[in-house]
C-alpha cells in the first residue's frame, strides 16, 4: 500500500517543466505587472493539480476558466495523488488544486507545511459527506445497521466475494486519506478477523458492486457524496448508510467527533472541499486570492456533471462543454466573480 518512493520524489519525477511552470506562478505583482487592469495576471503560469479521480475535472476546469479571464498563462492540468499534491504546491513547484477536502487532508496539508506554505480560506463546496453503506434488502433480512455487527463471522460471510469468510469491503484507493480513515476504523471496531478491506482503481471496483447489486448479491463499500456512486445506488432506496459504534479516526483527527447534528455517526464528519494554493503565490495575487475566495459549486451540480460522465459523456471535450454550460447558466454570477477579482488587484 506505501508507495516505494516519497511523494515528493514522484513529484519531481515528472519533469522541470511543472517546476518552472510553479516556480513562474509566485512571481510578484511588480515583476508581472499588466498594462491591462482587466488582465492583471498577464503573464505569470498557473499550474493546476488534480488527484486520479477523474470527476474532479469539472470543479478544477472552473477555477481554471476563472484564472484565464483573469489574464493568467493556465498550464494543463497534472494528475497526482493528494499527499504529493500538497507537497508540490507548498513547496511552490504548483499552484493550487480545487479539491482539498477539509478536514479529511488536515494531515497534508500540516506536513506540506501548513498556513505557512499554504493557503485554503475559502469553501468552493460544502455539506461533502463519507461513509460504509451496504444494500438495503441485506440490511433489512439481517438487522445490519452498524459497521461493527460485521465483526459477527456470520454477518461478515453475507459480504464475502472470494470464498476466505472474511467480507469484502470496497474501500479507497491508497493517497485519497479515506483509505487512512478505513484502516483506523477496522482496527478501532476489532474488524480485521472479519472484514479485508479490498483498494485498487475505485472506478473498477465500483462498477463491480453495482454488477453484483444488480445480480442480487450483497454489497458492502464505502463512498462519498458528491460523487455519480450515489445517483446509481441511492441512499435509503438501494442502499444504506451504516453507522459507527464511535468516533475513531487518524492522525490530526484522531479527537474529532464524527457524531452529526442529527445524531447519527457515520465515522467521518462532514467535509468542505476547498481551493487549496501556494501561500506566497496568493500573497502576490490579490486578485487569484479574491477569486478564489469567492467561488462557490454547489454538490448538486457537481454530483449531476459526475453522474453524466458516468452516463458516457467523460471524454475532456464533453467535460469542457459541461464546465462552459455551467458558466453560461451562471453567466451573471460567474462574471461578478471576476470583476470583483480584478478589483482587489487595483
Amino acid at each position: 500500500m506505501t508507495p516505494s518512493l516519497s511523494p515528493l520524489t514522484r513529484w519531481r519525477a515528472l519533469g522541470a517543466a511543472v517546476l518552472t511552470a510553479g516556480l513562474l506562478a509566485l512571481g510578484s505583482p511588480a515583476a508581472f505587472a499588466a498594462a491591462d487592469p482587466a488582465q492583471p495576471g498577464k503573464g505569470v503560469r498557473v499550474q493546476p493539480l488534480k488527484s486520479s479521480i477523474a470527476e474532479e475535472t469539472f470543479q478544477t476546469l472552473l477555477v481554471m476558466k476563472g484564472l484565464q479571464r483573469l489574464g493568467y498563462d493556465v498550464q494543463p492540468i497534472r494528475e497526482v495523488e493528494y499527499p504529493t499534491a500538497h507537497l508540490a504546491i507548498g513547496n511552490g513547484d504548483a499552484t493550487f488544486m480545487a479539491a482539498h477536502w477539509d478536514p479529511l487532508h488536515a494531515d497534508y496539508y500540516r506536513n506540506a507545511g501548513g498556513d505557512a506554505k499554504l493557503w485554503r480560506d475559502n469553501a468552493y463546496s460544502g455539506n461533502a459527506i463519507q461513509g460504509y453503506l451496504i444494500d438495503k434488502k441485506t440490511a433489512e433480512a439481517h438487522g445490519i445497521t452498524n459497521l461493527s455487527q460485521l465483526s459477527d463471522p456470520a454477518i461478515a460471510k453475507l459480504f464475502d466475494t472470494d470464498g476466505d469468510g472474511k467480507a469484502n469491503l470496497t474501500g479507497c484507493t491508497p493517497g485519497w486519506g479515506c483509505e487512512a480513515q478505513i484502516e483506523t476504523q477496522l482496527t478501532a471496531y476489532k474488524l480485521r478477523p472479519t472484514v479485508q478491506h479490498v483498494q485498487g482503481s475505485y472506478p473498477a471496483l465500483m462498477a463491480d458492486v453495482i454488477q453484483r447489486y444488480q445480480a442480487g448479491q450483497p454489497i458492502l463499500y464505502f463512498t462519498w457524496t458528491p460523487y455519480w456512486v450515489s445517483n446509481v445506488l441511492v441512499p435509503g432506496k438501494d442502499v444504506v448508510w451504516l453507522q459507527v459504534p464511535f468516533s475513531a479516526l487518524p492522525g490530526d483527527q484522531a479527537k474529532v467527533d464524527t457524531t452529526l447534528p442529527n445524531g447519527r455517526n457515520y465515522g467521518a464528519v462532514i467535509n468542505t472541499q476547498r481551493i487549496l494554493a501556494n501561500r506566497a503565490f496568493i500573497d502576490a495575487h490579490p486578485d487569484a486570492a479574491k477569486l478564489f475566495s469567492l467561488m462557490k459549486l454547489p454538490v448538486a451540480d457537481i454530483t449531476a456533471q459526475n453522474n453524466a460522465m458516468n452516463n458516457g459523456q467523460n471524454k475532456q471535450a464533453d467535460i469542457e462543454r459541461h464546465t462552459e454550460g455551467w458558466i453560461k447558466a451562471h453567466q451573471t454570477l460567474f462574471d461578478s466573480w471576476i470583476d470583483q477579482a480584478r478589483a482587489a488587484a487595483r
